[in-house]
């Protein structure tokens, strides 16, 4: 009995730990129920995220429309409603389905009609640079996570409400400011809570979060069909709500952040909560690799949220990352959003071509998960986006050639170059993960996925000058992932290392790894 009641910060005879993952690792075990059922806990916020990313496909459509049989100035070979009376035509289902229809929108330009989604994902990019950084200073990785999935059901049960286009753009964006920093911060947050043997696979079970609300939207929108788009919302913003409750009660805080933020006890007491072994291990915390006064200076100031920043900046080594992870972001960010976007341009039908990239989150997932521990971070990351690369140039180079049936050979090799962005995605935040210290982590991954979103912001201008002319948008997206993709090759392999907590730590390691190759070269 007196060993189990041992105090877990004056236990001696234990010896002393290499670094804080290794503590952490030895006193939690790799793997736990605990860690399981808090990974999956945090991972399921990628649902929500993912339905409030692509509802507006389901609301924002336009509808179809048939001519009324009293009126001869409408036939079927008229494809424009606009030049059309009023009187001559009439939707195929209640006006109220999409907003195009119940705001009478139909004959807008292009910018109003997109104003809505746009407004989103200005949203998401102001959102992350104004919010990733509180996750690493004062707020952690928990209350971050909460706070934004609140923000985020909120305003989505508000835009139910909305009287008209602009009011609902405004609340559209604020949606997407809310939801920038949720697949950041579960993503830290899972991790951070197992050993590093199960960090690759625990760091896939968000995408399948992600995954699985992308193929639960068109469910909902089906069963919801001939009704209102309001109706959509309500059925994704009150299971939000429903998580924000489970997510600030049942989800712990990262353990690491916490030591890094000095503040040792609540970290013991949460590794207690999620001990695979039960917390019959006593370890000592009480000799840490760095000194209070290290953690001092490299922890970032209440005061100054943006500090994790200006420390990325300020170190060389990690600013040199830092870039090379948002160049390589940026051209799998135009592929991952513009590949949808531009299946329009193929010579195949657009329903099934949709309906093909859908899937393709599932098996780029899959060998994510099965690989994550054996393929190389680096090799791995240049293969996805040179493969990326090479299938999108040859999809322009098809359509300037007359070939029987290239309309099914274009869709497979826009298939294999989305499944390749969707796997150097994945592979890339498990890469940053690894390459950032805890006290920056999740600023270096909010900046990625920051770099990531612009790439999105690019695309559809990109597609709609593509549509004359293919290299604009097949040719450039593959000349931007395959080139940008070789930034990767100056970046230090990550698999099977110890997670530091401070930018000093990282740095004597990165230091010992080339100290370790130029004595292997000159041996």
């Amino acid at each position: 009995m007196a060993e189990s009641t041992r105090p877990l910060l004056t236990d001696s005879n234990s010896p002393p730990p290499r670094s804080l993952d290794d503590t952490i690792e030895r006193y939690i075990g790799s793997f736990g129920w605990a860690q399981f059922l808090q990974a999956t806990l945090v991972s399921f916020s990628g649902v929500f995220d993912a339905q409030q990313t692509f509802i507006s496909v389901f609301t924002d459509f336009e509808p179809t429309w048939h001519c009324t049989e009293s009126d001869s100035f409408c036939h079927q070979s008229v494809s424009n409603i606009c030049i059309l009376p009023k009187t001559a035509w009439s939707w195929d289902y209640s006006p109220h389905v999409s907003v195009i229809s119940e705001w009478g929108l139909q004959c807008a330009g292009s910018f109003v009609k997109g104003l809505p989604e746009s407004s989103f994902f200005v949203g998401c990019l102001i959102g992350g640079l104004i919010l990733s950084t509180l996750a690493d200073s004062s707020l952690g990785r928990k209350n971050m996570l909460f706070l934004s999935c609140l923000l985020m059901s909120i305003s989505t049960m508000l835009t139910v409400f909305s009287p008209n286009i602009w009011v609902y753009a405004l609340l559209r964006f604020v949606n997407g400011f809310g939801r920038a920093t949720i697949g950041t911060c579960a993503l830290v947050l899972s991790t951070e809570l197992v050993g590093k043997k199960w960090r690759g696979r625990v760091g896939i079970m968000s995408f399948f979060g992600f995954m699985l609300g992308f193929l639960s939207l068109p469910v909902m929108a089906y069963i919801n069909r001939g009704n209102s788009w309001r109706i959509l919302y309500i059925w994704t913003s009150v299971p939000t709500i429903i998580y924000c409750v489970l997510v600030r009660f049942f989800v712990c805080e990262s353990p690491r952040w916490l030591f890094v933020r000095g503040r040792r006890e609540e970290a013991i007491s949460i590794l207690k909560r999620v001990a695979s072994n039960g917390g019959a291990i006593s370890m000592s915390f009480s000799s840490l690799p760095f000194q209070e006064e290290e953690e001092k200076d490299e922890k970032p100031s209440v005061n100054n949220v943006y500090a994790a920043m200006k420390v990325l900046v300020e170190k060389r080594w990690a600013l040199k990352r830092l870039s090379a992870v948002m160049a390589v972001a940026f051209g799998i960010g135009l592929v991952y959003y513009g590949m949808p976007l531009a299946l329009s341009n193929l010579d195949f039908n657009v329903y099934l071509s949709a309906a093909f990239n859908a899937l393709m989150d599932l098996p780029a997932n899959l060998i994510t998960l099965f690989l994550v521990d054996k393929l190389s971070r680096r090799n791995a990351l240049i293969a996805f986006t040179a493969l990326g690369g090479v299938s999108s140039v040859l999809i322009f180079a098809l359509q300037n050639m007359r070939i029987g049936n290239h309309g099914a050979l274009q869709l497979t090799l826009e298939l294999i170059s989305y499944f390749s962005a969707c796997s150097a995605f994945n592979m890339e935040m498990i890469y940053t993960i690894e390459l950032f210290p805890t006290c920056v982590r999740n600023s270096a991954i909010a900046l990625t996925r920051q770099a990531l979103v612009l790439g999105g912001v690019f695309s559809p201008i990109m597609v709609a000058a593509g549509r004359k002319n293919g290299f604009w948008s097949f040719g450039l997206f593959g000349l931007a992932i395959g080139l940008l993709g070789l930034f990767a090759v100056g970046l230090p392999e990550t698999r099977g290392s110890d997670l530091c907590d401070t930018m000093d730590e990282e740095e004597c390691k990165d230091l010992r790894s080339n100290n370790n190759i130029i004595n292997s070269v000159i041996a």
